[in-house]
């Protein structure tokens, strides 16, 4: 079967995206591309600012996992742990069935799985929440809070969040980031910057305390909102967990590819 251009276009977007975002990071961050593998990797106490992405289209098994030695390889040459990302669509039949048998072989645990995601044209009505007011990050103690949020809802230290973001100019000029306040306390963020002629989401979070009311999803409308309005973009991409997959897709994005995502092994 022919690979979905979707799956293609949602690998890309993780490569596009995340190498300003490194860079912006630490300015020496690892951001190589060889041959099957795109690094990005910042270093970070942030883990989510160190990933390696599977850039094979069609890779078979032995291809797979001879990609995935080298990928732990570097990973085992870094400070810190991060994360390598595999499209499953962009793999062979016999890939696929050997990939959990290459992951261990390699060294690599499964951590958790994602999926892409793409919309057009975008959700562009100005988005509405009884609960909250919007304010777009551009003050350190903004970022601060948009860093918190991440770290809470992710189970992260509060360190590595505010490692991750604070300090960053990319992230107050450039990047769409928005804090969703209730009553002036932040609850949820969201972001959205511009790669590749696309808008990718990222970094999207409740405060766990404030869940499970459309926070998310209100901040993801808002981040897109002021981002497609600033940039005249109509596509978005995203990579979505589980349990925000439903919630993009009642926003018309549409699934493509399943990734999967492993560490080092402890």
């Amino acid at each position: 079967m022919p690979i979905p251009a979707d799956s293609i276009e949602s690998m890309h977007q993780l490569a596009a995206s995340w190498r300003p975002l490194v860079l912006d990071h630490n300015p020496h961050g690892d951001t190589r591309d060889v041959p099957g593998i795109a690094v990005r990797w910042a270093d970070s106490q942030f883990p989510l600012w160190n990933c390696i992405t599977l850039t094979d289209i069609d890779a078979n098994a032995a291809c797979v996992a001879e990609r995935l030695e080298h990928a732990a390889d570097i990973m085992r040459a870094k400070r810190f742990p991060g994360l390598v990302a595999i499209f499953e669509d962009l793999l062979a039949d016999d890939a696929r069935t050997a990939l959990s048998s290459a992951a261990e072989k390699a060294g690599l645990q499964h951590a958790f799985t994602g999926t892409g995601m793409a919309a057009d044209p975008l959700p562009l009505p100005e988005p509405e929440h009884p609960d909250l007011t919007f304010v777009r990050v551009r003050t350190e103690s903004q970022l601060r809070d948009y860093a918190d949020l991440n770290s809470r809802a992710q189970g992260f230290p509060l360190s590595a969040g505010r490692d991750g973001l604070t300090g960053s100019a990319l992230w107050k000029n450039q990047v769409h980031a928005y804090l969703g306040l209730h009553n002036d306390v932040p609850v949820t963020c969201a972001a959205a910057t511009e790669a590749d002629g696309r808008l990718f989401v990222l970094l999207v979070a409740t405060d766990p305390r404030w869940q499970r009311r459309g926070y998310g999803a209100a901040a993801t409308r808002k981040a897109l909102h002021e981002a497609a309005k600033a940039t005249g973009l109509t596509r978005a991409t995203l990579h979505a967990t589980p349990a925000g997959a439903p919630v993009y897709a009642r926003m018309g994005f549409k699934p493509n590819s399943p990734i999967h995502f492993y560490g080092l092994h402890a």
